[in-house]
């Protein structure tokens, strides 16, 4: 758990990063830096397991309510923006891979303190 922690905290904060040439990085900044957040409290086994369930929970909302009304796909050979579909669909996956790893991290952090003593 300790590994994914700082693989996807280092992710995290290179996607807070990024966000400064995106039209509303006071959204986005925030976001991944709380995700980055969860990440380290939970590479020093700071938080309880519903924590990290609490924000992925929050981070699905977000994905599901930040999904485009028509999907136009994510990549078109480069990176710019075609349309706001595209922009939404790529913040929505976003928001999904916080949740899934907040998710994951809830999970570990919950096993690791309901495991019985021998």
């Amino acid at each position: 758990m300790k590994i994914v922690a700082i693989i996807f905290g280092l992710v995290f904060l290179l996607f807070s990063y990024f966000q400064f040439n995106d039209p509303d990085p006071q959204i986005w900044i925030p976001v991944y830096s709380a995700a980055a957040l969860g990440c380290y409290m939970a590479y020093r086994e700071l938080w309880p397991a519903w924590v990290f369930y609490i924000m992925a929970a929050v981070y699905a909302v977000g994905a599901v309510l930040q999904w485009p009304p028509a999907f136009e796909g994510i990549f078109f050979g480069d990176l710019a923006m075609k349309s706001l579909n595209i922009e939404l669909a790529r913040e929505s996956l976003g928001l999904g891979i916080c949740a899934l790893v907040m998710a994951f991290l809830g999970w570990s952090t919950g096993r690791a303190t309901t495991t019985p003593l021998p």
